[in-house]
Protein backbone atom coordinates (compact mmCIF):
# COMPACT_ATOMS: atom_id res chain seq x y z
CA UNK A 1 0.00 0.00 0.00
CA UNK A 2 1.56 3.29 -0.71
CA UNK A 3 0.79 6.45 1.49
CA UNK A 4 -1.72 8.00 -0.69
CA UNK A 5 -3.87 5.24 -1.30
CA UNK A 6 -7.53 5.31 -0.25
CA UNK A 7 -9.18 3.27 3.12
CA UNK A 8 -12.32 1.74 3.41
CA UNK A 9 -14.49 0.25 5.70
CA UNK A 10 -14.76 -3.07 4.68
CA UNK A 11 -17.93 -5.42 6.11
CA UNK A 12 -19.29 -8.94 5.89
CA UNK A 13 -22.35 -9.59 3.66
CA UNK A 14 -24.64 -8.76 6.26
CA UNK A 15 -22.95 -5.67 6.68
CA UNK A 16 -21.26 -6.09 9.79
CA UNK A 17 -18.03 -3.67 10.24
CA UNK A 18 -15.00 -5.80 10.11
CA UNK A 19 -12.75 -2.72 9.93
CA UNK A 20 -10.34 -1.30 7.42
CA UNK A 21 -8.46 -2.01 4.49
CA UNK A 22 -6.44 -0.01 1.42
CA UNK A 23 -8.61 -0.03 -1.74
CA UNK A 24 -6.10 -1.96 -3.56
CA UNK A 25 -6.62 -4.92 -1.28
CA UNK A 26 -10.49 -4.82 -1.18
CA UNK A 27 -10.19 -5.07 -4.93
CA UNK A 28 -8.15 -7.85 -5.12
CA UNK A 29 -9.73 -9.92 -2.13
CA UNK A 30 -13.48 -8.77 -2.89
CA UNK A 31 -14.33 -7.15 -0.04
CA UNK A 32 -17.54 -5.65 0.78
CA UNK A 33 -17.66 -1.61 0.66
CA UNK A 34 -19.91 1.42 0.89
CA UNK A 35 -20.54 3.49 -2.06
CA UNK A 36 -22.16 6.24 -2.38
CA UNK A 37 -24.75 7.10 -6.26
CA UNK A 38 -26.70 9.62 -7.10
CA UNK A 39 -28.86 9.56 -10.24
CA UNK A 40 -29.52 12.99 -11.61
CA UNK A 41 -32.88 13.44 -12.97
CA UNK A 42 -33.93 16.30 -15.40
CA UNK A 43 -37.71 17.78 -16.21
CA UNK A 44 -35.85 20.14 -18.51
CA UNK A 45 -37.75 18.81 -21.32
CA UNK A 46 -40.95 16.74 -21.71
CA UNK A 47 -40.30 13.48 -20.97
CA UNK A 48 -38.10 12.83 -17.94
CA UNK A 49 -34.13 12.16 -19.04
CA UNK A 50 -31.27 10.50 -16.34
CA UNK A 51 -27.79 11.88 -16.82
CA UNK A 52 -24.96 9.49 -17.42
CA UNK A 53 -21.00 10.40 -16.78
CA UNK A 54 -18.37 8.76 -19.13
CA UNK A 55 -15.96 7.87 -16.47
CA UNK A 56 -12.31 8.69 -17.56
CA UNK A 57 -9.79 6.01 -19.48
CA UNK A 58 -7.48 5.75 -16.26
CA UNK A 59 -10.51 4.92 -13.64
CA UNK A 60 -9.03 1.42 -12.57
CA UNK A 61 -12.76 -0.06 -12.68
CA UNK A 62 -14.87 0.09 -15.52
CA UNK A 63 -13.19 2.87 -17.92
CA UNK A 64 -14.52 4.77 -20.99
CA UNK A 65 -18.30 3.33 -20.08
CA UNK A 66 -20.75 5.53 -18.82
CA UNK A 67 -22.45 5.00 -15.58
CA UNK A 68 -24.18 6.39 -12.67
CA UNK A 69 -24.57 10.72 -13.05
CA UNK A 70 -22.50 10.75 -9.90
CA UNK A 71 -20.83 8.32 -7.70
CA UNK A 72 -18.08 7.14 -5.72
CA UNK A 73 -16.83 4.88 -2.22
CA UNK A 74 -16.92 5.92 0.74
CA UNK A 75 -13.62 6.48 2.64
CA UNK A 76 -12.71 4.92 5.79
CA UNK A 77 -15.17 6.88 8.75
CA UNK A 78 -17.45 8.43 6.23
CA UNK A 79 -21.11 8.21 6.82
CA UNK A 80 -23.36 8.00 3.60
CA UNK A 81 -24.50 11.95 4.12
CA UNK A 82 -20.79 12.74 3.81
CA UNK A 83 -21.27 11.22 0.10
CA UNK A 84 -23.07 14.23 -0.88
CA UNK A 85 -19.71 15.52 -1.25
CA UNK A 86 -19.21 13.87 -4.67
CA UNK A 87 -21.78 15.58 -6.12
CA UNK A 88 -19.51 19.06 -5.91
CA UNK A 89 -16.10 17.25 -6.85
CA UNK A 90 -17.59 15.46 -9.64
CA UNK A 91 -20.48 17.77 -11.22
CA UNK A 92 -19.76 20.89 -9.28
CA UNK A 93 -23.17 21.12 -7.51
CA UNK A 94 -23.72 22.11 -4.38
CA UNK A 95 -26.37 19.78 -2.59
CA UNK A 96 -27.17 18.94 0.79
CA UNK A 97 -27.50 15.84 1.52
CA UNK A 98 -31.49 16.13 2.89
CA UNK A 99 -32.47 17.41 -1.13
CA UNK A 100 -31.86 13.84 -1.90
CA UNK A 101 -34.14 11.32 -2.92
CA UNK A 102 -33.25 7.72 -1.23
CA UNK A 103 -33.95 4.68 -3.44
CA UNK A 104 -32.23 2.31 -0.85
CA UNK A 105 -29.41 -0.16 -0.52
CA UNK A 106 -27.92 -2.67 -3.37
CA UNK A 107 -25.94 -5.51 -2.67
CA UNK A 108 -24.11 -5.60 -5.89
CA UNK A 109 -21.38 -8.11 -6.69
CA UNK A 110 -18.80 -7.25 -10.11
CA UNK A 111 -16.38 -10.66 -10.58
CA UNK A 112 -14.33 -8.85 -13.67
CA UNK A 113 -11.20 -11.60 -13.27
CA UNK A 114 -9.65 -13.78 -10.24
CA UNK A 115 -7.79 -10.39 -9.07
CA UNK A 116 -10.40 -7.64 -9.45
CA UNK A 117 -13.95 -8.45 -7.37
CA UNK A 118 -16.09 -5.49 -6.95
CA UNK A 119 -18.66 -5.75 -4.00
CA UNK A 120 -20.08 -2.98 -2.89
CA UNK A 121 -22.87 -2.07 -0.87
CA UNK A 122 -24.87 0.92 -2.96
CA UNK A 123 -26.41 3.61 -0.77
CA UNK A 124 -28.61 4.41 -3.95
CA UNK A 125 -30.24 8.17 -4.09
CA UNK A 126 -31.96 10.33 -6.72
CA UNK A 127 -31.72 14.34 -7.25
CA UNK A 128 -33.55 16.50 -9.18
CA UNK A 129 -31.95 19.07 -11.54
CA UNK A 130 -33.41 20.95 -14.65
CA UNK A 131 -30.21 22.75 -15.84
CA UNK A 132 -28.58 22.47 -19.08
CA UNK A 133 -25.85 19.90 -19.39
CA UNK A 134 -23.22 22.74 -20.41
CA UNK A 135 -23.30 24.43 -17.11
CA UNK A 136 -22.25 21.13 -14.77
CA UNK A 137 -18.42 21.32 -13.74
CA UNK A 138 -16.44 18.07 -14.68
CA UNK A 139 -13.90 16.47 -12.49
CA UNK A 140 -11.33 16.33 -15.64
CA UNK A 141 -9.72 13.45 -13.49
CA UNK A 142 -12.75 11.49 -12.96
CA UNK A 143 -15.20 12.40 -15.51
CA UNK A 144 -14.88 13.05 -19.04
CA UNK A 145 -17.94 13.79 -20.03
CA UNK A 146 -21.98 14.09 -19.22
CA UNK A 147 -24.66 12.63 -21.23
CA UNK A 148 -28.46 12.57 -21.00
CA UNK A 149 -31.11 9.83 -22.06
CA UNK A 150 -34.59 8.72 -22.04
CA UNK A 151 -35.75 7.49 -18.66
CA UNK A 152 -37.91 5.72 -20.48
CA UNK A 153 -35.61 4.20 -23.39
CA UNK A 154 -32.85 3.40 -20.54
CA UNK A 155 -35.42 1.43 -18.74
CA UNK A 156 -36.04 -0.08 -21.75
CA UNK A 157 -32.60 -0.93 -22.90
CA UNK A 158 -31.62 -2.74 -19.26
CA UNK A 159 -34.49 -4.50 -19.75
CA UNK A 160 -33.48 -6.00 -23.23
CA UNK A 161 -36.17 -4.46 -25.00
CA UNK A 162 -34.43 -2.37 -27.30
CA UNK A 163 -30.82 -2.92 -28.46
CA UNK A 164 -29.76 0.65 -28.25
CA UNK A 165 -30.00 4.31 -27.11
CA UNK A 166 -29.42 7.77 -28.20
CA UNK A 167 -27.88 9.78 -25.55
CA UNK A 168 -27.03 13.65 -26.11
CA UNK A 169 -24.47 15.82 -23.98
CA UNK A 170 -20.89 16.55 -23.92
CA UNK A 171 -17.33 14.55 -24.15
CA UNK A 172 -13.79 16.45 -23.51
CA UNK A 173 -11.92 17.01 -26.63
CA UNK A 174 -8.64 16.67 -27.56
CA UNK A 175 -8.21 20.50 -26.28
CA UNK A 176 -9.65 19.68 -23.11
CA UNK A 177 -12.86 21.80 -23.95
CA UNK A 178 -16.42 20.10 -23.79
CA UNK A 179 -17.80 19.46 -27.00
CA UNK A 180 -21.15 19.07 -27.94
CA UNK A 181 -21.73 15.39 -29.05
CA UNK A 182 -24.23 13.08 -29.28
CA UNK A 183 -23.56 8.90 -29.40
CA UNK A 184 -26.15 5.52 -29.73
CA UNK A 185 -25.76 3.50 -26.43
CA UNK A 186 -25.99 -0.32 -26.00
CA UNK A 187 -25.78 -2.25 -23.05
CA UNK A 188 -21.63 -2.80 -23.47
CA UNK A 189 -21.57 1.06 -23.12
CA UNK A 190 -22.73 1.08 -19.69
CA UNK A 191 -21.29 -0.13 -16.35
CA UNK A 192 -22.87 -2.88 -15.69
CA UNK A 193 -25.59 -3.59 -13.21
CA UNK A 194 -28.00 -5.98 -12.85
CA UNK A 195 -31.99 -5.21 -14.44
CA UNK A 196 -32.84 -5.24 -10.22
CA UNK A 197 -30.94 -2.32 -9.61
CA UNK A 198 -32.41 -0.16 -12.17
CA UNK A 199 -35.83 -1.33 -11.36
CA UNK A 200 -35.40 0.39 -7.59
CA UNK A 201 -34.19 3.65 -9.32
CA UNK A 202 -37.53 3.54 -11.57
CA UNK A 203 -39.72 2.34 -9.09
CA UNK A 204 -38.44 5.34 -6.38
CA UNK A 205 -38.44 7.73 -9.92
CA UNK A 206 -42.60 6.47 -10.15
CA UNK A 207 -43.36 7.06 -6.15
CA UNK A 208 -42.08 10.50 -6.30
CA UNK A 209 -44.30 11.22 -9.59
CA UNK A 210 -40.72 12.26 -11.30
CA UNK A 211 -41.11 9.34 -13.70
CA UNK A 212 -44.43 7.96 -15.16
Amino acid sequence: MNKSEEMFDIYDEKMNWLGQAPRSEVHAKGLWHATFQCWIVSLESENPALLLQLRHPDKDLFPNLLDISCAGHLAAGETVQDGAREMKEELGLSVDFNELVPCGLFAEEDLMSDHLIDREFCHVFIYRCDQSLDKYVLQADEVTGLFKVSAAGLERLVHGEIGELKAEGYRTGGNGQLEETSLLVSLNDLVPHPAAYYDLVFQTLRKHALFV
